[in-house]
Order: C-alpha cells, then structure tokens, then sequence
C-alpha cells in the first residue's frame, strides 16, 4: 500500500512539472508612456515608479491578456513618432484617437472619454472660456490635440511645452494667461492650486483616449482590446474613475 502510495504521489509530481514547464510565458512587451500627466500617468516622488490611471489600466488589461510589460517614459512628441515607427510596442498615455494617428498606427477599443478645457489664474476676470482667448498667450503641450485646438484659433499666441506642468507654472506665475489640455489633467492642476488658478468655460473638444500599438501587431492589438473587454466587464474603469478622478 505504501508502494503504491509513493507511485502515486511520484507520478503526480512528474506531470506537475511537466505541465509547469509547457505552461505559456508572458509575453513581452515594451510600453511607451509620457509620465508628466496626473493623474493618468505620472512618476511617483518617493517610489520612482510610473503611477495613474492610465497605468492600472493596462496593468489590468496585460494580466488578462497575459502580458509583461515593461514601461518607457518619454516626451509626447517622441512618444508618438516612436510607436508610429515600431520602437514601442504599444503606447499609453491619454492618447486621443484621431484619423491622421490612425494612419500611423493602431489603436485599441476607446477606454475613457474626454475634451478640452481652458484654465487661468484665479484673479482673471476676462477670460471666460475659449471664445475670450484673442489676443492671449495660452499654452499646450507638444503633439497633443490641445495644441491643434489652440493652433486653430485666430489672434491666439500658441505657446508650446514639452511638459504640462511647466505651463501650469507660468500661467501662475504670469508668463502666460491660460493652459488648455484634457479636462481631467486641468482639473487636477486646479484642485492642486485652488487659491491661485481656475476653470473657465466648459469642455469644447468630444475626445476618447485609445491605447497605441505598432502597426505591425494586429495580434497584440487583439490582445489588448480582449483583455479591455475583460476589465470593462468587471467594472474597472470605473472603479478607477472613483480611484484617480474621484473630487475632480
């Protein structure tokens, strides 16, 4: 009997290890994020690591599609030229799905909705929304939609930034007299900063956020688009909504 327990119990080990080892690995990607837009995608001060929004999503997607991912952080602009030439392959980081990014890359099913809005300091009293920007000094950020928005405008003096947060700084301190960018990032700056900025007008733009992938990857792209099926399923988005927008 005890024989017979010790054949069991061996042969059960062996196909444990066999199928341990046949079990597929994750598959590796390389995840392109522009981590300067609270709070989507943003560094952590004290632990270094990229948090936000953005970043639980795809977390949660890559758990479901049975991706490892390893994040690059990098300016917008490059951000964008970088997966529209496969140095990335994928992308996430508040990207808007338009039709010229279409041309240069794939994107995934939309997972948030959004639009722009126009921020200025508290004491402004003329500026009452997009329609009062003539003759004003408003900033965006390079390679976003805020930057079209506001290239389009007639008698507006675009000024562009590589990184957002230095043009919510210079709307404070004076340099420029409004910021346009995604409502939930303006909203956060403002909420940051109650006492010295504010938002005017309401949001002008109908925008939704995708995840970029290399065009090359219709496969990946089906991955990830399954795996947001799966999280949309269990309510992620908005439990993350409440997580990262909640008082915004």
């Amino acid at each position: 009997m005890k024989r017979l327990f010790w054949c069991v119990l061996v042969g059960m080990l062996a196909v444990s290890m066999v199928l341990s080892g046949c079990a597929p690995k994750a598959a590796k990607i390389l995840v392109a994020t522009d981590a300067t837009w609270p709070p989507f995608e943003y560094v952590n001060e004290q632990t270094k690591a990229i948090e936000g929004f953005d970043i639980d999503v795809l977390n949660a997607i890559a758990e479901k599609a049975g991706l490892e991912i390893k994040y690059a952080n990098v300016g917008f602009d490059p951000l964008l030229a970088g997966i529209a030439q496969c140095q990335y392959d994928a992308a996430i980081s508040s990207i808007t799905i338009t039709e010229d990014r279409k041309k240069e890359m794939l994107f995934s099913d939309p997972y948030f909705g959004a639009g722009q809005i126009v921020a200025v300091r508290k004491d402004n009293t003329d500026i009452k929304g997009k329609e009062n920007l003539t003759g004003k000094r408003v900033g965006a950020q390079i390679g976003t939609t805020a930057t079209i928005e506001v290239g389009n405008m007639k008698g507006v003096t675009l000024k562009i930034y590589d990184d957002i947060g230095f043009a919510f700084q210079d709307l404070i301190n004076g340099q420029i007299d409004a910021v346009v960018a995604d409502n939930p990032l303006v909203l956060g700056y403002v909420g940051k900063n109650p006492d010295k900025l504010k938002v005017v007008g309401g949001i002008f733009t109908d925008e939704y956020y995708g995840i970029a992938v290399c065009k090359n990857k219709p496969e990946l792209l089906a991955k990830i688009n399954a795996g947001l099926e799966a999280v949309k399923g269990e309510g992620l988005i908005e439990k993350l909504t409440k997580k990262w927008l909640s008082g915004q």
